[in-house]
């Protein structure tokens, strides 16, 4: 099965991405800081790939894939310290 992004929104705190299957999944911003971070203007210049299976931000130096939202990631470039 193959699904992908139709659509890609936001709001205050959450990015909204329509599937193809009829799904709409909301991941929350703090899950990617350069979103997070970002101006409205900068989040809305967001390119679904041709395939919809990712999505891309030049400006924000962003790549998300759809298969890792669905998977339940976020963002995998930051370094968590270990809580002792």
């Amino acid at each position: 099965m193959s699904i992908s992004a139709k659509t890609v929104s936001f709001d205050d705190y959450t990015m909204w991405v329509e599937l193809d299957d009829g799904r709409t999944l909301g991941i929350p911003l703090a899950w990617f800081p350069r979103l997070l971070h970002a101006s409205p203007a900068e989040r809305a210049q967001c390119r679904i790939s041709y395939s919809g299976k990712g999505l891309h931000w030049d400006e924000l130096d962003e790549d998300i894939s759809v298969e890792g939202l669905l998977a339940g990631r976020g963002d995998m470039t930051q370094h968590h310290e270990r809580v002792a």
